[in-house]
């Protein structure tokens, strides 16, 4: 929806991917603060209240368009994902270990894959453009939390455990510091993959095409990729050799945008789409098992709050490239990015096979 905004009210390319940045702004303290407090007050309030509030951002955006309003709902929005997004991925693990983190990642990937392609239909096809698709957000929001009111119970209060010392992990090798080493070099590549495909390469298509259904493709095309790789390393076991194997996708994949230039073909365009959702998908994954196995479960949602808001990082990639490239240029930095990508892979690679 954000370039149908963009064109409405007049937004520049800045502003545009401002916009997009902010929600991380929002995102970040949702995501630490929603994981932690998860841990003590329980995953059912915190999920169902952030996801209140990422349905009251979008009723921000259906009323207020300008750059004022965007900025705000986009922050709203943010916060209210980023709570519901940490106690909810705990929550899970906490139901369903590795498998069911696992299925958060692939239930939140196939989220933000039809959101932009209903939204883009929306957008292209109906008489209003802008308050059509907000409306239908807004409805989905709202019934989602109902149903999780009425559907879910609260389990039974019990004290929790002890806090676990962090200054150093078991003998099992489990353990916060673990469990962060292993996940965060993961997390970087996460959304910045995905920002790379769908906000950076759609911006160098502008000049063969407009409107919203480029960006509803690029997001269908990396999300629906990222989904079906989750799901293939889920059923054939991948192990956590997927780790590395996402790292070095997104290390291809940032290497094909540098060599595309500011004028990508489209068959150049919908590749980027695709290694960039593999690269995704396999780092979501393996991320969130490392946090759910190696993590003690008094830290679990503290642990997978830190993991989502590193991911999250990965929204100001655009910001950054648009801000550096009158100095730079844009291919210096993707490259920079795919090097910094696979030395990743040949790490994690390394540690895998030191403790085979």
């Amino acid at each position: 929806m954000l370039p149908v905004l963009a064109q409405t009210e007049g937004l520049g390319r800045a502003a545009l991917d401002g916009a997009f940045g902010i929600y991380a702004v929002g995102l970040l303290p949702g995501l630490l603060g929603g994981g932690t407090l998860s841990d003590r007050w329980g995953r059912r309030p915190l999920l169902l209240g952030g996801a209140a509030v990422a349905g009251l951002g979008n009723l921000v955006l259906l009323c207020w368009h300008d750059e004022t309003g965007i900025f705000v709902g986009r922050l709203i929005v943010g916060a209210g994902v980023g709570v519901a997004m940490s106690a909810g991925t705990a929550w899970s693990a906490d139901i369903g270990g590795g498998s069911g983190s696992v299925l958060a990642g692939v239930s939140l990937s196939a989220g933000f894959g039809c959101g932009p392609v209903i939204s883009a239909l929306l957008a292209q096809f109906t008489a209003a453009p802008i308050h059509v698709p907000f409306i239908v957000t807004a409805t989905v929001s709202a019934l989602a939390v109902i149903f999780g009111v009425l559907l879910t119970r609260t389990p039974v209060a019990r004290p929790l455990p002890a806090p676990a010392d962090d200054s150093s992990d078991s003998r099992d090798g489990r353990g916060v510091v673990a469990a962060l080493t292993a996940a965060l070099p993961l997390a970087m590549w996460v959304f910045a993959c995905a920002t790379a495909a769908t906000v950076t390469m759609v911006e160098r298509m502008q000049y063969r095409f407009s409107g919203p259904l480029l960006p509803g493709v690029a997001a269908a095309v990396t999300l629906t990729s990222g989904v079906l790789v989750q799901m293939a390393a889920r059923r054939w076991e991948w192990g956590a050799w997927a780790g590395s194997a996402g790292a070095l996708a997104a290390a291809t994949g940032f290497g094909v945008v540098a060599a595309s230039g500011d004028r990508p073909s489209l068959a150049v365009f919908l590749t980027v789409a695709l290694i960039l959702g593999i690269a995704y998908g396999l780092c979501l994954r393996q991320g969130l098992f490392d946090v759910e196995t190696l993590s003690p479960p008094d830290r679990r949602g503290t642990l997978t709050g830190i993991f989502w808001a590193v991911t999250y990082l990965g929204f100001g990639l655009p910001v950054l490239l648009v801000t550096i490239e009158p100095v730079v240029g844009n291919t210096a930095p993707m490259l920079v990015l795919a090097a910094a990508a696979a030395a990743v892979a040949v790490l994690r690679a390394v540690h895998l096979r030191r403790w085979a």
